[in-house]
């Protein structure tokens, strides 16, 4: 492989696979790089796979950037790379292709939204974010993760796949400022950006998840470039751990449809 992720700005870590392609993974809010439990073995069969701590959770609890900085910096760090991003890294994924289509060479989105378009729907859901925040600050980690997995987004979910130790690592302080920063009210929508996203991508929701099956449909046609939209019956939100192999599956469908890997030895 070429140029390796800068592992002193971007905690890491590194399943080796066939050389040429590597998979960047940026996990959703309250998680860390060790919550996507098998995935990232079944798609080292195919490519390098990276999974990273997203700004403010786990080792990157300190690193305070709002998306566009965030995308920036992951892109130069973890390219040349096709981004794997759920929920709140698929935002990231996104604004990582905007600012270095170099250097992303696809995106696969995972229960993702590009924003909220109504800008006072927007300020609603910046003021929801911050008052969530300071929630985080009063009542702690682990209190806030058991309420926050009530949420009927994660129905699906279980003591063997919601990875609630793992959150634990994260701080009141981390989680704060990525709700502050990066958080959907926070966001500038990218609504009307997506036809600049030029490189190839996979959307992939849960059938059971029908607010972000809806999300997907409808970015489909904006994109740039190619983009194939995959529903998979019978999960969720967390469609990624709730049916690890089908999502591993229909992901791995999907490169072998994009040109040959790039030898970059």
């Amino acid at each position: 492989m070429g140029t390796q992720p800068d592992e002193s700005a971007i905690p890491f870590d590194t399943i080796r696979g066939p050389a040429g392609r590597r998979l960047a993974l940026i996990h959703g809010f309250t998680q860390t790089r060790h919550c996507w439990g098998p995935v990232p073995q079944l798609l080292a069969t195919h490519a390098e796979v990276i999974t990273v701590d997203a700004p403010g959770h786990g080792d990157a609890t300190e690193l305070a950037l709002d998306l566009a900085t965030a995308g920036d910096r992951y892109a130069t760090a973890l390219g040349p790379a096709i981004f794997v991003g759920y929920s709140m890294g698929g935002r990231l994924a996104m604004h990582a292709a905007l600012a270095r289509p170099d250097l992303v060479e696809g995106l696969v989105l995972v229960g993702a939204s590009p924003g909220i378009a109504d800008d006072a729907e927007r300020e609603r859901r910046r003021t929801a974010d911050g008052a969530l925040a300071a929630r985080i600050l009063d009542i702690g980690v682990p209190a806030f993760i058991d309420e926050w997995l009530t949420n009927p987004l994660f129905d699906g979910l279980g003591p063997d796949n919601d990875h609630r130790e793992e959150r634990l690592a994260n701080t009141p302080d981390g989680l704060a400022s990525s709700l502050r920063l990066a958080g959907t009210g926070a966001q500038e929508s990218l609504w009307g950006r997506l036809g600049s996203i030029t490189c190839p991508v996979l959307c992939v929701t849960g059938g059971d998840d029908h607010k972000f099956t809806e999300v997907a449909n409808a970015m489909g046609s904006l994109f740039g470039g190619k983009c194939r939209i995959v529903t998979i019956p019978r999960a969720g939100h967390s469609v990624h751990l709730e049916a690890p192999v089908a999502f591993a599956d229909a992901v791995s469908e999907w490169l072998g449809t994009l040109p040959a890997d790039r030898d970059r030895a």
